[in-house]
């Protein structure tokens, strides 16, 4: 038995890795990864690994998938044999080629033709052990009598290396050619001639690793220049096998969507219009409302509305309008916000954005607990295993699922602002409609923060950044029975005692006859009457900082070199509605604070000013601060962030570097002094 674990790669560039699955040779991964692609690719990868502790991770295999195939498998299940992974393999990138015939007259007046070879520059090439590569390039005129090959200059460490080097070679003629009137080149030599380019990495003391070739017959030449992008290709007979090894295979749901974005000014009328929308009546007649129904997913439209809405202080009038029309057509006060409407998913979404600091105070401790130090909490007989103790494993439940209880009865003064405003808005539309029920306005409120949050965030941590991974078989189950009890509890501030009775499980009813007593009633009625009050709150979204983002990166210290190198340290940022910090590890001090409001911009560095790929920098009163992501999905996300939450800064920048300032000048503009206006205008 062995220990798997699967990458998902941007041509080679890794941009996710599931968790590790220990001791199985069909290992089950059930991971979900969503990003947006933030550069041109060509390969969508999956690379299966075999985890070593003492010795470099092995790769088993790989699926690999044309950007132009992708549309045949998105949103299907299929099944892909996994391939084996070689240097042949794993070719990738463009070579930019020129070429020309030149007609020359020789001493004695005979003519010879001149093939002119000029490689500029090439693009993409694949990382080596993760590195940028030092290549060079080879350059062959080939016949079937000829081999004439030269070599360009090595760069170092670089996958975009400019060569703009230019080779010639004397094209020869059969012995019975004559000059004509006019140069003319002759089909019969030209159809034999091609010029093949092939790419490598120098390995200096190992051996040279193949990147890729390109071959182009030179009968495509006439008497005109000809230059073009060639992506480069792997060698025709390059370890190719007769019978390959089963290497296994590989099940994916793939679901991919390209979309065509214009610049900001066009979609000026439609947000203007989106904006209004709270203000129309009926609601249903209103952009936003009529944009939900058209999308073929609400959550197509959901998900930018909320993002737009709360951005301009609009969300909660527009939720507390479409819930009004809910509750028009709801004909029982026990099924209040329990579909999946307009309303209901609105509310999930401002949850997600608004409430992820409150979920990570409030929930991780106790998850990472039961991740980290599992308790066998299985109480249902047919799933129990030989040697389980039915009544140990329910004491454990137990003691869960009152940690759990206890921490998110407790932190209701933690519940954002925004939050707050919406579960009262809903809680008194919810009492208007049904004035005879006096439970309704308690299950208006408990259906979505608990049934939707906090129940939701327990059994799929990782879904709201709780943990990194899916948690095991068993972790999953112990948090799924954990939930459904956290769903139970939570409508207890809702129901009377004769409906506590009523589980699908006999398991789950015998479980809760402990817990039938009157304070977890009145805890839970208690926690929902604080969420869903605006008494002695400040105004909506000014409270308490939002946590947006955070993970570990790489920071240059700014204007210090260790030994002649750039001093990059890896720390673990974090990102905030009112500040960006850095930390030598996670749940560490801040060293560094940077004010949202001191930034003056966000923007990409070139990747000549480190020689490191996925550089972006911030800019503010000091010098720029400079931080590599560890892939261009993560830095296209952080820029994102970090733009989006600073665009309304006053002292905001119209120029900026996109280089450093090295050795007493900007590597862009070769200016000499430091603090000059930028040479660039700024793209946010």
């Amino acid at each position: 038995m062995r220990d798997f674990f699967c990458t998902i790669n941007l041509d080679q560039e890794e941009v996710f890795r599931t968790q590790v699955v220990e001791k199985s040779l069909s290992p089950y991964f059930g991971e979900e990864f969503y990003f947006e692609i933030p550069r041109p690719f060509q390969w969508l990868s999956f690379y299966m690994y075999d985890k070593s502790v003492l010795q470099k991770d092995l790769r088993i295999g790989k699926v690999s998938i044309k950007k132009e195939d992708l549309c045949n498998y998105t949103g299907k299940e299929n099944w892909f044999m996994l391939q084996p992974v070689d240097s042949n393999s794993e070719v990738q990138g463009k070579v930019h080629l020129e070429l020309k015939l030149n007609e020359l007259i020789t001493d004695n007046g005979s003519v010879c033709q001149q093939l002119v070879v000029h490689i500029k520059e090439c693009h993409g090439l694949p990382l080596i052990n993760g590195q940028n590569c030092d290549p060079y390039a080879t350059v062959s005129l080939v016949g079937p009598s000829r081999n004439d090959q030269k070599k360009t200059k090595v760069k170092k460490k670089t996958s975009n290396p400019q060569f703009n080097e230019t080779f010639y070679f004397e094209v020869t003629r059969s012995s019975s050619y004559t000059k004509k009137s006019q140069f003319q080149v002759e089909e019969e030599d030209i159809e034999k001639l091609e010029v093949r380019v092939d790419l490598w990495n120098n390995g200096n003391l190992v051996q040279d690793v193949f990147l890729g070739e390109i071959k182009v017959p030179v009968k495509v030449l006439r008497n005109d220049s000809f230059q073009a992008w060639y992506l480069l290709q792997p060698r025709e007979n390059g370890n190719k096998s007769s019978k390959t090894d089963d290497l296994g295979s590989l099940r994916l749901n793939i679901c991919y969507t390209e979309d065509c974005v214009l610049p900001s000014e066009y979609y000026t009328s439609l947000r203007n219009l989106l904006l209004k929308s709270s203000d129309v009546q009926p609601i249903s007649a209103s952009a936003a409302y009529i944009l939900s129904e058209v999308c073929r997913d609400k959550y197509d439209a959901v998900l930018p509305l909320v993002r737009l809405l709360l951005h301009h202080h609009k969300l909660v009038p527009f939720i507390a309008a479409v819930a009004e029309l809910d509750l028009k057509d709801t004909q029982e006060a026990n099924t209040v916000f329990r579909g999946n409407t307009l309303a209901t998913r609105c509310v999930d979404e401002m949850m997600k954005i608004v409430g992820k600091h409150y979920l990570k105070v409030t929930l991780k401790p106790v998850i990472d607990e039961i991740c980290e130090s599992p308790k066998p909490c299985e109480i249902d007989p047919i799933k129990l295993r030989e040697g389980d103790n039915v009544e140990i494993n329910m004491e454990n439940l137990r003691y869960y699922v009152d940690k759990v209880f206890r921490e998110i009865v407790r932190s209701s003064i933690s519940c954002p602002t925004l939050m707050c405003d919406v579960f009262y808005s809903l809680r008194h539309l919810a009492a208007k409609r049904f004035p005879n029920d006096p439970h309704v306005q308690y299950s208006a409120v408990s259906s979505f923060v608990f049934l939707r949050f906090f129940a939701v965030a327990v059994v799929s941590p990782h879904t709201f950044h709780l943990r990194p991974h899916h948690p095991d078989a068993q972790t999953s189950r112990t948090l799924t029975l954990i939930s459904k009890a956290i769903q139970t509890l939570g409508s207890w501030g809702s129901l009377t005692k004769s409906k506590l009775s009523s589980f699908k499980e006999t398991f789950m009813c015998e479980f809760f006859k402990t817990f039938q007593e009157e304070k977890f009633t009145e805890s839970v009625k208690k926690f929902l009457d604080d969420v869903s009050s605006t008494e002695s709150k400040e105004p909506s979204g000014l409270s308490e900082p939002v946590h947006l983002k955070e993970g570990e990166m790489y920071k240059r210290a700014q204007g210090r070199t260790r030994i002649g190198k750039k001093n990059f340290k890896k720390r673990w940022f974090c990102l905030t509605s009112r500040e960006l910090t850095y930390h030598k590890q996670q749940d560490k001090e801040p060293i560094f604070t940077i004010p949202i409001k001191n930034i003056l911009a966000v923007e990409k560095l070139d990747e000549n000013s480190f020689n490191k790929k996925n550089m972006f920098q911030v800019l503010h009163g000091e010098k720029p601060l400079y931080i590599q992501a560890n892939n261009c999905v993560e830095a296209s996300e952080w820029i994102e962030a970090l733009c989006r939450v600073t665009r309304c800064n006053q002292k905001r920048l119209s120029f900026y570097h996109p280089s450093a300032f090295l050795n007493g000048s900007w590597l862009c503009c070769k200016a000499t002094i430091e603090n000059t206006v930028g040479c660039a205008r700024c793209t946010a």
